[in-house]
């Protein structure tokens, strides 16, 4: 019988007594992902597997899964020896590329009456003598036979790369600020794989930002709940906080304020959620707005931690990993956002928070919150 096994991260594995929660947390996740398929999932000896009509389907969404470090196709047979050689005999002859194999042996369960060298020894002899052109390469050989002996037999016919990381929503959660760029959805990805739970917050500047940049940011919202398996988008109305900022504080300090106001608003709207901290794709020294200084200013308009897990990457990083995880095609499309308009032709790179606060002053910062707060629109993706 042909099955699914799944590793998960080593990090799950070394949590001690704590591992029993995230192995809860990673199985809940995982039939989350499963809900519309027909499988049964069993163990054998703390080893996890999966039964089901549609084992290639099945596969492509758990490698997506948080915290599952690896997925396996095995073939499941009774521990007999003569069982074993059959279907190891039969895989070298049909699902094996190349021409070199070594068999690797893992004997969970010792009371099994030979070690797991010497029954290693004894299925390659056993596909030697059974085949022709193949060869034992103990060092680098190109199809390593994996067997593992537990309360039943399996044998490894394939091995994929999962996502890795720690179960989704183990770790608390956080806002992250997601624009139409590049590099927002990517900081999401990237502590969702830690096991945060993300919430998008865009600020929607109407009309001088259309509805297809906001349908841009739904997309790529969407794009990460294949992750996460879902993601609620607060779109935050922000055109009149921009026009304040315009209209009564210097020309040069325009895009600073206005991101000391992307971090009151974000704060203030995870403080109505309960959520724990806010998460931004800042890059440092990518933009003016991303220097040193500028960071340390926006920073102290928040009153929660602020994440920045792109901080010190290269925007070829980061366009590799919008890339791997799909959001790329969608993060190019020409559609402005309202980081992008109105944008001073001289921006301050080394503000003085002690002068941008003075200039905030002429604004009603709380009003000007509360009522983008009132405006938010949800959309659960």
């Amino acid at each position: 019988m042909e099955l699914l096994l799944i590793k998960y991260a080593s990090e799950i594995f070394l949590k001690g007594q704590n591992r029993g929660r995230f192995e809860k947390k990673l199985k809940e996740n995982i039939k989350n992902v499963l809900k519309e398929e027909v499988y049964t999932f069993k163990t054998d000896q703390n080893r996890w597997f999966i039964e089901g009509e549609n084992l290639s389907g099945i596969k492509e969404k758990v490698k997506k899964v948080f915290g599952v470090y690896e997925v396996c196709t095995v073939i499941k047979t009774p521990r007999e020896e003569a069982l074993i050689k059959d279907v190891a005999l039969d895989v070298m002859k049909t699902k094996a590329p190349g021409t070199t194999f070594k068999v690797i042996t893992k004997r969970a369960d010792k009371k099994f009456p030979m070690n797991s060298m010497e029954f290693s020894g004894l299925i390659g002899a056993h596909i030697l003598k059974n085949t022709e052109g193949l060869t034992v390469d103990i060092r680098h050989p190109e199809f390593p036979l994996e067997i593992e002996i537990r309360e039943e037999a399996y044998i490894y016919v394939a091995k994929e790369k999962a996502m890795g990381g720690m179960p989704y929503g183990i770790n608390g959660s956080t806002m992250l600020m997601l624009s139409g760029g590049i590099d927002s959805p990517v900081a999401g990805f990237l502590m969702a794989k830690r096991g945060i739970e993300v919430h998008g917050v865009y600020y929607h500047s109407h009309p001088y930002t259309s509805e297809r940049a906001k349908d841009k940011v739904k997309e790529l919202a969407r794009i990460l709940a294949e992750y996460t398996g879902k993601i609620h988008l607060h779109v935050m109305p922000f055109t009149e906080i921009q026009m304040e900022i315009m209209d009564k504080c210097p020309e040069n300090e325009l895009t600073i304020i206005m991101r000391r106001f992307m971090m009151k608003c974000a704060c203030a709207l995870a403080e109505k959620l309960g959520i724990q901290s806010v998460t931004t794709g800042e890059s440092i020294g990518q933009v003016a707005s991303q220097t040193m200084e500028a960071l340390v200013v926006s920073d102290d308009a928040g009153d929660r931690p602020v994440f920045r897990p792109l901080v010190a990457m290269d925007k070829t990083d980061i366009m590799d990993i919008s890339e791997k995880i799909g959001t790329y095609e969608t993060s190019i499309l020409p559609y402005e956002d309202c980081c992008t308009i109105f944008v001073p032709k001289h921006p301050v790179t080394k503000p003085k928070l002690k002068y941008i606060v003075q200039h905030e002053e002429a604004l009603d910062s709380e009003a000007l919150v509360q009522r983008a707060l009132e405006g938010t629109e949800v959309f659960v993706l």
